[in-house]
């Protein structure tokens, strides 16, 4: 079966048409609201205990996203003062259903060969009392100031360096209550938030696997501000590197390349300087053609 439709990303709550709810599912407080900063639509999804609600891709466990894109973008925003939890259940090539589940509930890494378990750490915006460094690595619900945040999880590295395992595709995503969300996207490429269009020009760091964040999955940045001194830009596993990590939070400013096999290659990372972010980027409108929707 080709995956040429999912290329170069794919917008996964565009595509499924997540506002129709006829291939998703939605448990609880979940609602639709517009969102006066990044002036679009946002899900939110509340309720106690965290698993109480969830909004469900897709809608029942008997079917597959079949989603085959390398990187899952997550754009959320955790709710102040709460406990959030995300599953993702993924599948090796060997046919096993993996879960990868991270949440501010963990207080450690836990895992088996089914189960992988995350602490996710929450940072408080810039300035803040909870923004100190004595504050800083703390695990527990999300402070009262909260950003909103690109998650980029490199789902193959975290099978390889956890697991030993060969990732094949993602099955199933839940996103349990208490989140504000924004969008999901899957693709090969790791977009840089730091690179605007219109500083885009072609580069040969497109064929590293580098690009611009696409219009649709971008937050807007005021003119005379820049997008990291905004949000929150995490990657996991850190950088691409080999070294494993019990908790998943912000760690680097910006996204590198890495090596195309996370089991038999030594990542190799390529940091993006601001003056390399000035000349870089991709021929988006070229490269980034419309998603061809496929049967599913």
């Amino acid at each position: 079966v080709t995956a040429a439709w999912q290329r170069p990303y794919l917008n996964v709550f565009k595509h499924f048409r997540v506002e129709e709810w006829k291939r998703s599912a939605r448990e609880g407080d979940v609602a639709a609201l517009t969102d006066s900063r990044l002036k679009g639509t946002v899900y939110r999804i509340w309720g106690s205990p965290p698993a109480s609600s969830y909004l469900q891709l897709p809608r029942t466990g008997t079917q597959s996203l079949g989603l085959v894109g390398r990187y899952l973008y997550l754009l959320f925003r955790p709710l102040p003062r709460k406990h959030f939890l995300v599953h993702l259940d993924v599948t090796t090539e060997e046919k096993q259903v993996v879960r990868i589940s991270f949440s501010t509930l963990f207080k450690e890494f836990k895992s088996t060969a089914t189960w992988l378990q995350f602490p996710f750490i929450c940072r408080a915006a810039e300035g803040s009392v909870r923004d100190r460094p004595a504050r800083r690595g703390l695990t527990g619900a999300a402070p009262a100031d909260t950003c909103w945040t690109c998650l980029v999880l490199d789902l193959r590295s975290i099978l390889a360096l956890y697991l030993s395992r060969r990732y094949s595709h993602l099955k199933s995503v839940k996103l349990c209550s208490n989140l504000l969300v924004k969008n999901l996207c899957t693709s090969d490429l790791l977009f840089d938030p730091g690179v605007t269009f219109s500083e885009a020009r072609p580069a040969d760091l497109a064929c590293r696997g580098v690009a611009p964040v696409p219009r649709e999955m971008a937050f807007p940045v005021p003119k005379g501000q820049r997008w990291h001194d905004l949000y929150d830009y995490i990657r996991f596993p850190s950088e691409g590197s080999k070294l494993r990590y019990d908790s998943i939070q912000k760690s680097c400013p910006g996204p590198t390349a890495v090596s195309e096999d996370p089991i038999q290659q030594q990542p190799q990372p390529v940091m993006l300087t601001k003056a390399v972010r000035d000349r870089v980027s991709l021929i988006h409108q070229i490269t980034s053609p419309k998603a061809v929707s496929a049967p599913w």
